[in-house]
């Protein structure tokens, strides 16, 4: 029986996990796959910490270059993280005639391109379901799956941490802050969680599915993003008297010659499958001309989670070793010489109804004047909500509007913000009217 020897660089919580399954689950994944996998190496600089695995003698090392020099490593498995040396030891194994198993999202939504170019190069392949929905076989399903449909559109919930915080928000009815500080206490968000909250972890995602949907460059920096940290308790409630939920969308969609990419916090329907995905869990959709919409759902992070889509990027690069095959899928879903720049459609020629949140002086003709401004820039009000919520002498006014486009409503709410009856910027939240 042919043994397929393998390298892990990074010994945290994801390559703990990778290890675990390879060493415990031997038997396993040998009667699936028809070959054995040999775990040779796990390199990490700390070898001390006790990681509950059993490795074998001489398995658990600190040189990485033992690993990417070792003609007889046939996959390495990066699950180092971050954009630093985990770039130059990638592409060292690369360039070493190794093929690469990464849940590395960062570093492919920035260098990619780079990567798979030198991937092709070198005749290997770049296995990477886990850096996209944990477990959620995304990957797989784009390149593979719905390899028969033109894909129209993908919207997902791609971070639990913003998941997890917004459903503490909504069902607690607890501030950012709160809510933040319970996330990091059970593990679900880091110490410093600015990727997260701040949108940047689902662009990196939303990046990469872009390429696999569409058939583009990898192209993180057009995509539009907002976070969650200006998320109120207020918003929330108001959301769901209107029958929304909010959440953190990463949001693509496709027409003749552009994409839309954007993510941001959105109001959807509570009809809406997405809006009742809670907790640290993640969900996309995917519409195809052939399917409809496809919907995946599962943990998005965790040690054996992430660890699991790792093993099947492995169990499917030594099946195409075992049969000679090199690129026998496309790593970005379609051969390099089909891959095309297309652009990115700017956020102020999107279209979306918006939820504006002024807080206004109480005195007469405020909302005249706000609705005036409005209707000017070519916006048209479908509800307008005004309640005696008083605070520090101002009440909120609520508007949802109808289907507008974005540079007229920025237009709108940069003048309505210089009225003196208007305290504070106004709160903006696009919505998500479609089921998809």
């Amino acid at each position: 029986m042919k043994t397929i020897k393998i390298g892990i660089l990074g010994c945290g919580i994801v390559g703990s996990g990778v290890a675990r399954i390879l060493i415990e689950k031997q038997a396993l994944l040998e009667s699936r796959i028809g070959a054995r996998l040999n775990l040779k190496y796990v390199a990490d600089l700390d070898t001390t910490t006790d990681r509950g695995v059993a490795f074998g003698e001489g398995v658990f090392i600190t040189d990485a270059n033992t690993v990417l020099n070792d003609p007889d490593i046939d996959i390495v498995v990066e699950t180092i993280g971050g954009k630093g040396i985990a770039k130059q030891f990638m592409l060292k194994a690369l360039e070493n005639g190794k093929h690469v198993v990464t849940a590395n999202k960062a570093l492919l939504a920035s260098f990619g391109n780079l990567l798979v170019k030198t991937a092709m190069e070198h005749q290997v392949d770049i296995g990477f379901e886990a850096s996209t929905g944990g477990c959620m076989p995304v990957i797989k399903t784009l390149r593979e799956s719905l390899v028969g449909n033109r894909i129209e559109g993908i919207t997902g919930i791609l971070n639990g941490t913003c998941n997890y915080i917004l459903t503490k928000m909504s069902n607690e009815s607890c501030s950012f802050d709160k809510a933040l500080a319970e996330a990091q206490a059970l593990g679900f968000a880091e110490a410093d969680p600015f990727l997260d909250v701040e949108g940047f972890d689902s662009a990196h995602k939303l990046a990469i599915l872009n390429a696999l949907a569409y058939g583009m460059d990898i192209n993180l920096d057009d995509i539009h993003v907002e976070g969650i940290t200006k998320i109120t308790p207020m918003d929330i409630e108001f959301a769901k008297e209107f029958g929304y939920t909010i959440k953190l969308l990463a949001i693509s969609k496709n027409s003749a010659t552009e994409v839309e990419a954007r993510v941001h916090p959105a109001m959807i329907p509570n009809r809406n499958p997405l809006s009742h995905v809670e907790g640290s869990m993640n969900a996309v959709t995917i519409d195809g001309d052939a399917t409809g919409q496809t919907m995946l759902y599962g943990h998005g992070a965790g040690m054996m989670p992430t660890a699991s889509a790792v093993i099947s990027d492995i169990a499917d690069i030594a099946r195409n070793i075992m049969t000679g095959a090199r690129h026998r899928v496309p790593i970005l879903g379609c051969p390099q010489t089909n891959i095309r720049p297309i652009p990115v459609l700017p956020l102020s020629q999107i279209s979306t109804p918006y939820y504006f949140r002024f807080e206004a002086a109480d005195q007469p003709g405020v909302l005249s004047k706000i609705s005036g401004i409005l209707g000017e820039c070519g916006i048209s009000i479908k509800i307008v909500h005004q309640k005696g919520r008083r605070t520090n002498g101002t009440v909120p006014i609520i508007m949802i509007t109808h289907l507008a486009k974005e540079e007229n409503a920025q237009k709108a709410l940069k003048e309505i913000s210089t009225l003196d009856s208007i305290m504070n910027q106004p709160v903006v939240i696009r919505i998500e009217e479609t089921d998809n």
